[in-house]
């Protein structure tokens, strides 16, 4: 009879600690998942694709390995359409110099000396920090893709999509989402870098990071694709970033496909430079 309890007792035992196991597993699971649903609210970025190879042997293997995603919040669209206005965002982008209907700028408030000394701050810790970045292929091998490399651009951006995450959490001004280089002969200069915020961010917010009597942090607004069936014949005086449409009802009216945002919040820093006008603008100045 003790043989029996005991023998009873120990299946019992066995059969709870089969229970927990399960629980564990399934607890992990859920923490996955959510962990999940958070990096895909959070994340500033997009979906970016993957880069083709260089020239270079040490530049090939880091620059073609696929790119990890970044969603941006509701924005769904299939990789072609994605490309597609990744592609055209970034041709328009650069040539965008103030605020439009598809460029939303923060306003501008009155400086004052804390703002000064905080961003003077968040320069000596950005050159710090960046300053081993100088040689593009030290970048490359500590995980800064580059984005879109194909596309002749006045700035490429080299993104680390893991600093882009953190930043929807904290800011380490030596830790910028994305390098901003230059195209040489000899390969790729360093001129700046970009910090990010998520769209859904406050101008609070924004001004916490960086001062807003400084900087002037920008969002890429209502943007109309074309239907991927009509995106080689668009009229690219409609479509774009630089399109006349700027509206869900004018988009819909045109067949394309809207989105009242893309990417996130950006601002752009030039350390190098030899003045807070210069340091904090939208694009490097020659």
């Amino acid at each position: 009879m003790i043989l029996g309890k005991k023998i009873k007792g120990e299946r019992k035992m066995s059969a709870r600690n089969s229970a927990v196991r399960v629980l564990i597993q399934a607890a992990m699971v859920c923490g996955a998942l959510f962990a999940v649903t958070i990096l895909l609210a959070a994340m500033p970025g997009h979906n970016a694709p993957a880069v083709e190879a260089t020239s270079e042997p040490q530049e090939q293997s880091a620059a073609t390995q696929p790119v990890p995603s970044l969603p941006h919040g509701s924005m769904k669209m299939d990789n072609v359409d994605e490309k597609a206005n990744e592609t055209a965002a970034v041709s328009d982008m650069e040539q965008m110099h103030g605020a439009s209907e598809h460029l939303h700028m923060t306003e501008v408030r009155p400086q004052t000396a804390a703002d000064v000394a905080r961003a003077n701050e968040i320069v000596k810790e950005l050159r710090a920090g960046i300053e081993k970045y100088k040689d593009y292929h030290v970048a490359l091998n500590e995980g800064y893709k580059i984005f879109l490399l194909n596309l002749p651009q006045p700035e490429y951006h080299f993104t680390k999509y893991g600093n882009g995450f953190m930043e929807a959490f904290r800011f380490d001004p030596s830790q910028p989402t994305s390098l901003l280089y230059r195209k040489t002969a000899a390969g790729f200069e360093l001129v700046g870098a970009m910090y990010t915020m998520p769209k859904r961010a406050t101008q609070e917010q924004l001004n916490e990071r960086v001062p807003l009597s400084v900087a002037m942090w920008h969002l890429h607004t209502n943007l109309c694709m074309p239907p991927r069936s009509g995106m080689k014949t668009a009229d690219w005086s409609r479509f774009g970033l630089k399109g006349s449409i700027a509206t869900q009802e004018a988009c819909d009216a045109a067949g394309g496909n809207f989105h009242p945002s893309i990417f996130g919040w950006m601002v752009h820093v030039y350390p190098y430079e030899d003045s807070l006008d210069t340091i904090f603008a939208m694009h490097h100045h020659d």
